[in-house]
């Protein structure tokens, strides 16, 4: 027995008071699930009779949550999230498996997903689910089977595939800059771009190139794809991974603002715990990306005069 009956609540309850405490309001919540809010009303009264606790306060016109509420809205999100997978893996995993992997949003859209469909056409037994996640966090509280990382081999408790070295390269929208830089301390003057993940980017990269002079501030972002706008609207240069640049290159969107590339902070890596090793999915999945970076062009060799 999982635990006593009167600690677990239906999901009906739970699934209202979550859209409660989101929307800060029984009316909203009734409307997004349908329900109507006298029946909404009942199911968060239940709930707190059932836990013996206060949960919600009336606050104005709206409801708030109180510290006991916080505290447990936070937790049984990761339940309702969690039954949510286990019933989409049930109905979609009748033979192979399913993996679900996080993915990094620049990585995962601009290299991986445009190579997905020779994994699925190989291995049509594996559903893959894909969810962003920017940092590093506890395999063992989530339901991921594995996450692409990026940085070094500081993730505890994980196995590593190592992928590829992350190299950079400076672009810039074509009416932007004169050209090329014959001489990178050009680029010195102009607005640079900034990722808030990589503050001394910039500073790495000319010193890299043989410029002994720090970079002026600039625009500070927190994903290259909306820094790779900017820079196609003209705000300034941009350091994009190569193989994140090449189809902005490719489409006449952005430029080169000079010729040379460096390695960045890091590598990409895949990970998994340990305990999911043997996992059919996960083995698959492996086996075909480790071949897919072995037989990948040398994006950075790419890169167009």
């Amino acid at each position: 027995m999982i635990a006593p009956r009167r600690f677990l609540p239906s999901v009906s309850a739970l699934l209202c008071f979550e859209a409660v405490a989101r929307l800060g309001s029984a009316t909203l919540a009734a409307a997004e699930l349908s329900l109507t809010q006298s029946a909404v009303s009942r199911q968060l009264r239940t709930l707190e009779e059932q836990l013996d606790v206060t949960l919600l306060v009336r606050e104005g016109r709206g409801l708030a949550l109180t510290p006991a509420g916080r505290n447990y809205v936070t937790e049984i999100r990761d339940v309702l999230t969690s039954l949510a997978r286990a019933s989409l893996a049930a109905r979609t995993d009748s033979s192979g498996g399913t993996l679900n992997l996080s993915i990094l949003p620049a990585f995962g859209m601009h290299w991986l997903a445009p190579r997905l469909q020779d994994f699925a056409r190989l291995h049509p037994e594996v559903t893959v689910n894909l969810s962003t996640r920017l940092a590093p966090f506890d395999f063992r509280s989530s339901t991921f089977d594995a996450a692409i990382h990026f940085g070094r081999e500081d993730w505890p408790g994980v196995h590593y595939l190592p992928l590829m070295p992350e190299t950079v390269v400076p672009v810039c929208a074509p009416d932007l800059f004169n050209g090329q830089a014959r001489d990178p301390a050009e680029l010195l003057a102009c607005d640079l771009l900034y990722l808030d993940t990589r503050p001394r980017g910039w500073a790495r990269w000319f010193r890299a190139v043989g410029v002994d002079q720090d970079p002026p501030a600039g625009m500070v972002f927190d994903q290259f794809s909306t820094m790779a706008q900017a820079a196609i609207h003209g705000l300034g240069i941009a350091l994009l991974p190569t193989f994140f640049a090449q189809p902005y290159l490719d489409s006449g969107q952005l430029v080169l603002a000079a010729r040379q590339t460096t390695e960045s902070i890091g590598s990409y890596y895949l990970v998994w715990p340990g305990e999911r090793s043997n996992d059919p999915a996960l083995s698959s999945f492996r086996s075909w990306l480790s071949h897919q970076v072995d037989t990948a062009p040398d994006t950075a060799g790419s890169i167009p005069p």
